[in-house]
């Protein structure tokens, strides 16, 4: 007898929480991976809870037309915050070594997946609306961020003012497409410009991050300040190694491609892109760049025809190849972000004040790149909507603000975290119901 839809959806939710609640001690009663578990035991049984949490808020979130990577974000904080109602099963996952790297795998992996959206050819076609609207979008949230920022948090240093200015830069591809999508918008003009705009934004965002946190690093392990000259370099060393990575990368690719379909044996594909995207992530991290901009250029530089001998064998594609994967780690990243936001720190009024004014300027520093578009009888309202949503992009810059710090403090601490993840969530449900009444009290009125 197959069940009702909805009674299989209840049934897993309560073996979830059975898991969660009932689950014995043993899981995390020992450090030394004996009998406890303490080892192996904490990985598998974190496994277990974080995938079915994260399926489970992603349908939650679905069901209400909200993103999937909501649910996961939301999930995420309710495991985390347990602890205040006596239950501490998951506070030894919030500094698991084994947990947070597949966390960064995840996360990688998943901005690999969004530069294999694009190419170079796409971002060159994207016209002068997408690379206008791109530039506003970048330069008003930033100095706005900067602002509130050095307004609300007076006591904070500099550096902290510039890394919420470079978090309110970013976009997500992702969820705006997701949404177009849906909508049945995709080819529409507004749509093109939004999502080119938003590829722009990606990789100015990326290059903004690299700067800001390089001049954090040199910061804190030189001194209380950095020259122009320190600056100029990390600007040119970040654009260096994506010029550089997407013309030797482009170069060397479908040599690398053509070589590699001379093996035998499954999952050669899969194998060789992996390993592409992993290398230049490594690159990226020992020019002193995220690693993610290395997975990203990885993606951008990919293009199909490097691997259509695979094709034309009759393998997968590589994005079908490289989905089960991403479904596996990426959810682990949000539920682990997710998991390092304070409930207590809501009880702040000065975190909630700066949470929703961070919010607020967020909304209309991305509302103002719509001046940015030049073809007339064009939705601009509904371009900068489209370009308000966080998402995973400011989930990513949010992390890695916190594992930066200057002369011992971190640059985002934990009521700044949660100030932030405050906005990346409000910004990613208002933008779904918004964007798509705009669009069609548009069309109404164009009809």
């Amino acid at each position: 007898m197959t069940l009702p839809n909805r009674t299989s959806i209840w049934i897993i939710a309560l073996v979830a929480c059975l898991l969660i609640f009932a689950v014995p001690g043993w899981a995390f009663g020992s450090s030394d991976g004996d009998d406890g578990g303490g080892g192996l035991g904490v990985i598998l049984f974190a496994l277990v809870i974080i995938l079915l949490s994260a399926k489970l808020g992603g349908h939650f979130a679905e069901r209400i037309g909200q993103p999937a990577v909501l649910g996961e974000l939301i999930v995420g904080v309710i495991l985390g915050n347990l602890y205040l109602l006596g239950f501490f099963y998951f506070e030894p996952l919030k500094g698991h070594e084994a947990v947070h790297v597949m966390a960064e795998i995840g996360v990688i992996l998943l901005l690999f997946e969004v530069g294999l959206e694009s190419t170079v050819s796409d971002m060159m076609k994207v016209g002068w609306s997408s690379l206008l609207v791109a530039l506003l979008g970048i330069v008003a949230p930033f100095f706005l961020g900067w602002g509130v920022s050095a307004w609300l948090l007076p006591d904070h240093s500099i550096y902290v003012h510039l890394f919420i200015g470079a978090t309110l830069t970013a976009t997500s591809v992702g969820i705006t497409a997701r949404v177009l999508k849906d909508m049945g918008r995709l080819q529409d003009l507004e749509s093109r410009i939004i999502l080119g705009a938003a590829v722009i934004d990606d990789i100015l965002g990326l290059v903004i991050l690299a700067v800001v946190s390089g001049v954090i690093v040199a910061v804190d392990r030189g001194g209380s300040g950095v020259s122009t000259l320190s600056v100029l370099w990390i600007v040119v060393k970040a654009f260096g190694f994506l010029v550089g990575a997407i013309v030797i990368g482009g170069f060397l690719a479908p040599r690398i491609f053509n070589a590699a379909f001379r093996l035998r044996g499954t999952g050669v594909l899969l194998t060789i892109a992996l390993i592409f995207c992993f290398g230049l992530a490594l690159l990226a991290e020992l020019a002193g760049l995220a690693s993610i901009v290395g997975a990203f250029a990885a993606g951008l530089i990919l293009e199909k025809v490097h691997y259509r001998k695979f094709r034309e064998r009759g393998e997968h594609e590589l994005e079908e190849l490289l989905h089960p994967l991403a479904v596996f780690l990426t959810p682990i990243f949000f539920i682990e972000m997710g998991m390092n936001v304070d409930l207590r720190s809501f009880g702040e009024v000065d975190v909630l004040v700066f949470a929703g004014v961070l919010t607020l300027v967020a909304i209309i520093g991305k509302q103002a790149a719509s001046l940015g578009v030049v073809e007339k009888g064009i939705n601009r309202f509904a371009v900068g909507l489209g370009m308000i949503p966080r998402g995973e992009v400011g989930l990513i810059f949010a992390a890695i603000g916190a594992k930066l710090f200057i002369h011992g403090e971190r640059v985002v601490d934990a009521s700044v975290y949660s100030a932030v993840v405050i906005m990346v969530i409000v910004t990613t449900m208002v933008t779904p119901p918004v964007l798509k009444i705009s669009m069609e009290r548009f069309d109404k009125k164009r009809a």
